[in-house]
């Protein structure tokens, strides 16, 4: 009993430190929060280089060393992700290696590299009168629970995380397009957003789910010459030298021909590829879709924090409650400042009456300071109505504090204008909050003109055709057949006229005497038995001429039909199923001749028939077909010309 109890009590305590440690992952550091887009450890970098900002740069082992007072992990998880956001283009200004995105080098040591704020961060990322606060780890310090954020960074700068049973994979929008959809959500209009990445590319966002679904995204290759292609941007997810490794395993397999690949890669992408002999550029460059990562295909997945809670939602959702959020937090910077205009008002109001009615006079003979002060009290209680509201002890003892020297230099005209700026831009506030939509729209348009420019869309919106691999494949293969053994395959050799080339991609039809049919993958060596009379590659366009004797009537059909569906490794019968049933003819091709021998007669005028093969419709392959004739066909050859017709056609050689 006490052992199970034991039992019960250890299963509790891993239980309850399991759960523990998933949320702590996934809220403390795998997913970011859908308020500023920013996950821990992001935000409390954004945060360090606030509080050290003095627009000059600092170096990012300094940075690193101030955020470890904010975040409990060590200094390279910080470093990872401060190149990482700085890699973004957005928040942070770089000077130094900060690493190449395209080749996918690291950066520097973070004693050699400096970082700064962005303008943009600085205008749009802090805010400490609409900041919560609480303690750091230690206690020490105090770090915000969200930024403040006036623009929409998840779907901006996009984010990867893994953590306890989940994911999230979000995919970067472009900074122009976000701002115009959040200006549709203020105006009630419908909107589509796509995603743009960094390193460019074309991208095909056919299956995009908005913020979830699949995309596929394609290099950019362009055709220098027949024998020459450049790759000019790559896909998201891919670097220029996993690129290159994947076009290199294609060439060592086969699937394409190259003769070289190099990399000249620096503030652009640029690789070269040099073409083998007889392969040319286009047939080169829709291989290299289909085998290598020049086209990848990925599947975004929206997962974040919202409300404390890890979710799955939309972009369009996202978007809507930041731009709900921008509107709330503009509106309350307004109110924030509209009372902040009324304090200053009043105190220029109160220094105003208080040095021009001379009201500093009838303090002169006042002997202590608690008489001081209700001397000063009670001297402004005529001129209550000229204030915006009552006379508090703070405000006499800012009075109090007024030295001599300002008083004697006191210019009503300047005080006069001041006050008059103040009530003007009040005035401005209270209007702007009465239109608080316009005022949002208007706050979007300032950042589109100011920042616009610096971020124009890097990828293309296309629309892909699918490349099928079969069509684009190599046909390096040489499969044979050996008649003797019954085996078929690219490393059997033949001892008779079946060889052909082919690729791995293929799926070869076998034909038997009998009339069974099949389909199969291509192998190095598999057994097909030695009664095959017909093999080939599958292909939609091949169209069979088939005679065959059916064992039961002792009579030949004449059939025609398509390559026909099939499933793989399954038999199908062209006709019924009889021992004595066999094919006597097969040919390939819409057009041609045949001429057919009949068992001798004396009471026929001729043993033979001439047949056009346009004279029969295509049909079905488990049609019956159409009957030569009433006697019985002896053997069938193929006629291919006129001097063939007249000296007598030779019989098919069946294999």
């Amino acid at each position: 009993m006490n052992t199970l109890t034991e039992y019960g009590s250890l299963h509790q305590l891993f239980d309850d430190n399991f759960m523990d440690y998933t949320t702590y992952v996934i809220k403390e550091r795998a997913i970011p929060d859908s308020t500023d887009g920013l996950k821990p450890v992001q935000r409390r970098i954004m945060q360090t280089l606030f509080n050290m900002d003095d627009g000059r740069f600092n170096k990012v082992a300094n940075v690193v060393g101030e955020t470890m007072k904010l975040h409990p992990h060590g200094d390279q998880s910080i470093f990872a992700a401060l190149v990482n956001l700085a890699n973004k283009g957005f928040l942070i200004d770089r000077q130094g290696n900060f690493g190449n995105i395209y080749t996918g080098d690291g950066a520097s040591a973070a004693r050699y590299i400096e970082c700064r704020l962005t303008p943009l961060a600085r205008e749009t990322l802090f805010n400490k009168d609409l900041t919560k606060y609480i303690d750091s780890y230690d206690g020490r310090m105090q770090e915000p629970v969200v930024l403040p954020a006036k623009l929409p960074m998840l779907l901006m700068q996009g984010a990867d995380g893994i953590a306890v049973g989940m994911a999230t994979k979000i995919m970067p929008h472009n900074f122009i397009e976000l701002l115009q959809a959040q200006k549709k959500i203020l105006c009630d209009e419908p909107f589509e957003l796509y995603p743009d990445f960094s390193k460019g590319g074309r991208m095909d966002a056919g299956g995009y789910n908005d913020g979830n679904g699949k995309i596929k995204c394609r290099a950019r290759i362009e055709e220098i010459n027949e024998k020459t292609i450049h790759i000019k941007e790559i896909p998201y997810t891919t670097t220029t030298q996993s690129l290159m490794d994947s076009i290199e395993r294609a060439a060592k397999t086969g699937k394409i021909r190259i003769v070289s690949i190099n990399d000249y890669t620096a503030e652009s992408v640029e690789i070269e590829i040099k073409l083998a002999r007889g392969v040319y550029a286009q047939e080169t460059i829709r291989a290299l879709y289909a085998f290598s990562d020049c086209e990848v295909a990925i599947s975004p997945n929206l997962t974040v924090i919202q409300d404390g809670r890890p979710c799955n939602i939309s972009v369009s959702d996202v978007l809507r409650q930041n731009t709900a959020k921008l509107k709330d937090d503009l509106e309350k910077e307004l109110l924030i400042e509209l009372d902040r205009l009324g304090e200053k008002l009043h105190a220029h109001l109160l220094e105003q009456i208080f040095i021009e009615e001379r009201l500093y006079k009838e303090i002169e003979e006042c002997k202590s300071y608690k008489l001081v002060k209700d001397t000063v009290a009670a001297s402004l209680v005529p001129f209550r109505d000229r204030l915006l509201r009552d006379v508090t002890k703070e405000d006499i003892e800012r009075l109090l504090e007024i030295r001599i020297r300002r008083i004697s230099r006191y210019d009503i005209d300047k005080k006069l204008k001041d006050i008059k700026e103040i009530q003007k831009r009040t005035r401005k506030v209270e209007k702007e909050l009465k239109d608080m939509v316009g005022f949002t729209l208007r706050y979007l348009d300032s950042l589109l003109v100011k920042y616009g420019d610096l971020y124009p869309r890097r990828t293309e919106i296309s629309t892909f055709s699918e490349v099928e691999v079969r069509k684009v494949a190599l046909s390096n293969l040489t499969v044979g057949y050996n008649q003797a053994s019954g085996f078929l395959g690219h490393h059997v050799k033949t001892d008779c006229d079946i060889s052909f080339a082919c690729s791995e991609y293929d799926r070869l039809l076998l034909i038997y005497k009998n009339g069974v049919y099949k389909v199969i993958n291509v192998s190095d060596k598999v057994f097909v038995d030695s009664d095959l009379f017909w093999v080939g590659i599958v292909s939609e366009k091949l169209i069979f001429n088939v005679v065959y004797r059916d064992g039961e009537e002792s009579l030949s059909y004449i059939k025609r039909f398509k390559c026909p569906k099939f499933i793989l490794e399954k038999e199908y019968y062209l006709f019924r199923e009889n021992i004595k049933s066999f094919i006597q003819f097969l040919s390939l091709g819409d057009e041609g001749r045949m001429r057919i021998y009949f068992k001798p007669s004396k009471r026929a005028k001729r043993n033979y028939d001439d047949f056009d093969f346009v004279d029969f419709l295509i049909k079905g392959a488990a049609a019956k077909g159409k009957r030569v004739s009433s006697r019985m066909v002896r053997r069938v050859a193929e006629l291919t010309d006129k001097k063939t017709e007249e000296e007598g056609p030779k019989p098919l050689k069946l294999f």
